[in-house]
């Protein structure tokens, strides 16, 4: 494990070169919210052909100050080098209160250079540098100590040939014009958050919106209870009170341990536990303002539909074999929908991603024209699906 020392020196070199690559271990099951466990950093060696620079930061030792890399996320100048880097960096700015303002993620990058999208670390150093990750100690119990040799091993072995991962990544992406593209991609990083939204979680509720607004603020407020009894006990919220039970509750509107328990969603263990506190929110909430459902215009649905959506799905699948993108940066089935129904309707361009910024260059617009009669799609002698004019 590294030092205070260590860790000052590490970032002036940081500064030198303009780059840090992070990763983290972290545990999730069991746990109200992810626990961070471990804090791997690398940076460029000094001196030409000799392996990146490597510490581990242990966040369980008070001892240590996480400062000097926090102020390198924090800085603008420095890229920050990740992969599939959004829990690690929700978990840095949730427990470090860091706010990254320059990330790489080579994840997301592999996907414009002609690689699968969500290809894995593993995979990344296999097909780019050759290297073949040991993955011995993957699912260890990070939360131990003290970390084994291999344990350590494995975590240095994460982030030892990132930087070098994102320099090859980056070439690519220059030759094929895409860097800013992938940069692009890679600014909602800078926003990730575990945090959880009480609203949120109410609204996503399994049929909320067929409560009353006096039974939805019942619900409400037993999404509040169930997130504060989870941190205070340090359980995932499901095993306090499941959605489902929520939903069952705030319709019966229970007022006594027995009506609790009559109800088939409420688990009996659940009830005996917690029946008495979960009673005292329902009746506490009948002063509480009632909610009413966010009735949102859907989209008007045709028949037809279903075969444009194919259809317009060829179109981008043709277009990402053709710019030799992964599929999945360029459109979603729900975004196909959205694109067919404005089209149908005569409605404004939905937003969506596809029609937004590099993606309308690459597919959007073409897209528009084959819903408007101004494209077709053919097959060639290649039994490739072409896009003609």
């Amino acid at each position: 494990m590294t030092t205070n020392e260590t860790l000052q020196s590490l970032a002036a070199r940081a500064r030198q070169t303009g780059t840090l690559a992070i990763d983290t271990e972290f545990i999730g099951e069991g746990r109200y919210r992810t626990e961070l466990c471990l804090v791997q950093v690398a940076v460029d060696a000094e001196q030409p052909g000799e392996p990146a620079w490597t510490e581990l930061i242990d966040p369980f030792d008070r001892e240590i100050d996480p400062t000097p890399i926090v102020d390198l996320i924090d800085d603008c100048e420095i890229e920050v080098i990740v992969h599939a880097g959004r829990q690690d960096i929700a978990l840095l700015r949730r427990l470090w209160h860091a706010h990254p303002r320059n990330c790489f993620d080579t994840q997301i990058a592999a996907a414009f250079a002609g690689l699968r999208a969500q290809i894995g670390y593993e995979a990344l150093l296999r097909d780019l540098l050759k290297v073949q990750l040991d993955k011995g100690a993957s699912f260890s119990h990070w939360d131990a100590r003290p970390l084994s040799e291999e344990q350590q091993r494995y975590a240095r072995g994460d982030v030892l040939h990132l930087g070098e991962v994102a320099a090859v990544l980056k070439q690519r992406l220059e030759e094929r014009g895409r860097l800013d593209w992938a940069r692009e991609e890679c600014l909602p990083l800078e926003r990730s958050t575990d945090e959880r939204d009480v609203d949120l979680i109410f609204a996503k509720l399994p049929k909320i919106n067929a409560l009353s607004a006096e039974q939805r603020a019942t619900a409400h407020a037993l999404v509040v209870w169930r997130e504060e009894c989870a941190d205070r006990e340090d359980k995932p919220v499901q095993k306090v009170l499941t959605d489902a039970a929520i939903v069952e509750i705030a319709g019966r509107q229970p007022t006594d341990e027995r009506q609790l328990r009559d109800l088939r969603g409420v688990h009996q263990g659940i009830a005996r536990r917690r029946g008495d506190a979960i009673v005292k929110v329902v009746v506490g909430a009948t002063d509480d303002r009632p909610i009413p459902a966010e009735r949102r215009a859907r989209a008007q649905s045709d028949s037809a539909d279903a075969a444009l959506i194919v259809l317009a799905e060829s179109l981008v699948r043709a277009c990402a074999v053709r710019e030799d993108l992964a599929y999945e940066l360029l459109a979603t089935r729900s975004d196909l929908q959205a694109v067919v129904s404005a089209v149908r309707s005569g409605s404004p361009d939905p937003d969506v991603r596809t029609l937004r910024g590099w993606r309308r260059e690459v597919v959007g617009d073409e897209l528009l024209a084959l819903l408007r009669g101004q494209r077709s799609l053919r097959i060639d002698d290649q039994l490739r699906v072409v896009v003609s004019e």
